[in-house]
């Protein structure tokens, strides 16, 4: 596997180092952006802090962080996996169609704006910490499943998670007693189907971080769907 010295290299040439070589580890990266856009079927480890979008338009493979992320990361991503070992920026999983998102710590606001499932494609994205305002503002398909690991007393999200909500499903690691959700959402405790819907990703979380599967599987959850009179269906075209 090819090592690339990320150090000194302005994002562009980065980038097109990484598209003439196959699976590789990049070293010391800080802030270059557009990593493994568009990719298919390689493997990228990467140390240090990748800049915005990375993994947009990703079409396969698997992108690995040893670190944290910024901006917009797996925009508009098709397929394909994007493992955190940190903390992500803004707007992460941006109409995002299938794929994976695993973050090991907290997210930023509008996490999983407009994600989307398209045919078989179901997105998912797991965020182990908190997030930011916003969360799945717009969500028209896919799983959001926020663990709520190490908050501080923090909640587990900001403000106005759900806000224009039309399909998809968000799951919470918290009753959920504090948080206000809009009227267009319905937002109930996890049975005993929607767990096992989730637990194969929540194994996974496990299994990438270390963290204990017995203790988040057996939690008590929230999940938040669309209500079946969610006047926001009204305003886009379903599938």
């Amino acid at each position: 596997m090819k090592t690339i010295d990320a150090k000194n290299l302005e994002f562009s040439a980065l980038n097109d180092i990484i598209r003439e070589s196959g699976d590789c580890v990049i070293e010391n990266c800080l802030g270059q952006r557009f990593i493994a856009a568009g990719m298919s079927y390689r493997k990228i480890a990467i140390h240090g802090t990748p800049g915005n979008a990375l993994g947009a338009y990703l079409n396969g493979g698997t992108v690995e962080v040893f670190g944290n992320a910024q901006d917009a990361v797996g925009d508009t991503m098709n397929d394909g996996k994007i493992i955190i070992h940190g903390s992500i920026g803004d707007a992460a999983g941006y109409a995002m169609r299938g794929g994976s998102v695993f973050v090991k710590t907290d997210a930023g606001y509008r996490a999983g704006i407009h994600m989307k499932a398209y045919k078989e494609k179901i997105p998912v994205m797991v965020i182990g910490g908190r997030t930011g305002s916003f969360l799945g503002e717009y969500q028209a398909g896919g799983l959001i499943i926020v663990l709520g690991l190490n908050t501080d007393g923090k909640p587990i999200v900001g403000n106005f998670p759900c806000t224009g909500m039309h399909g998809g499903k968000l799951y919470l690691r918290s009753d959920c007693k504090d948080i206000a959700f809009p009227k267009q959402v319905t937002a109930r405790p996890a049975s005993k189907e929607d767990i096992e819907e989730i637990s194969s990703y929540i194994e996974e979380y496990c299994r990438l971080y270390g963290a204990d599967y017995d203790a988040l599987i057996n939690s008590d959850y929230t999940v938040v769907t669309p209500d079946s009179k969610n006047p926001y269906k009204q305003m886009y075209v379903q599938n």
